[in-house]
C-alpha cells in the first residue's frame, strides 16, 4: 500500500516536472503522447492523475482559439519545488532528453493551429492561425465546399506554415 502512493505521488509530481519544464500550455494530446511514448504511466491512469492535479488546483487549464490546454499553477511549481526529489533521477533524465529532442516539435502545434467546421449548405470553414510568443502573426478563415479540401487545407498548413506565411507575406506586401 505504502508504495502504490510513493508511485501515484511520484507519477503526479514526474507530470508537474514536464509541465514545469515546458513552460507553454500543452494539450492533453501532446502530454498523453510524451508520457505514453516513454512507458510513465497508462492513458487511463494519467486521465485520472491530470484531472487530480485540475481539481486540486496543481494544474489549470487554459482555452486558446477553442481548445483546451494544461498549465501548471503557481501552486504546482510550488509542491514540484518541495517535492523535486522524489522524482526517480533517471526519470528525470528520460524527460529531460525527451523535451530537448522534441521540443520545437511541441512548440509547433502549439503555435500553429488547423481547424475547421461545417456550415451550412455544407460549406466548411477552415481556420489556419500562427502564434508567436503568444502574438498572433496570422489568422485565415477560408470557405471551401468539401470535408477533403478542409482537411488537405489543415494539413498543408501545419506540415507548412512558415512557408506559407511567408509566401503569403510576401504577396500582400508586395509593390
Amino acid at each position: 500500500m505504502f508504495e502504490d502512493t510513493l508511485e501515484l505521488a511520484e507519477n503526479k509530481l514526474l507530470l508537474l516536472y514536464i509541465f514545469d519544464k515546458i513552460k507553454f500550455p500543452v494539450s492533453n494530446n501532446q502530454i498523453t503522447e510524451i508520457i505514453l511514448e516513454n512507458n510513465f504511466i497508462n492513458y487511463f491512469t494519467l486521465q485520472q492523475y491530470l484531472t487530480e492535479l485540475l481539481s486540486s488546483k496543481f494544474l489549470r487549464y487554459t482555452s486558446e482559439s477553442g481548445s483546451h490546454r494544461f498549465l501548471i499553477t503557481e501552486k504546482g511549481v510550488k509542491v514540484l519545488s518541495l517535492f523535486k526529489n522524489r522524482i526517480s533521477d533517471s526519470k528525470i533524465q528520460i524527460v529531460d532528453d525527451y523535451l530537448n529532442k522534441e521540443i520545437d516539435s511541441i512548440k509547433k502545434e502549439v503555435t500553429v493551429t488547423a481547424d475547421y467546421t461545417i456550415e451550412q449548405n455544407n460549406n466548411f470553414i477552415v481556420n489556419l492561425k500562427a502564434l508567436e510568443n503568444d502574438s498572433i502573426l496570422i489568422d485565415i478563415k477560408i470557405n471551401v465546399a468539401s470535408n477533403k479540401q478542409a482537411k488537405n487545407l489543415c494539413e498543408k498548413w501545419k506540415s507548412n506554415s512558415s512557408e506559407l506565411y511567408g509566401k503569403i507575406m510576401h504577396m500582400l506586401i508586395e509593390d
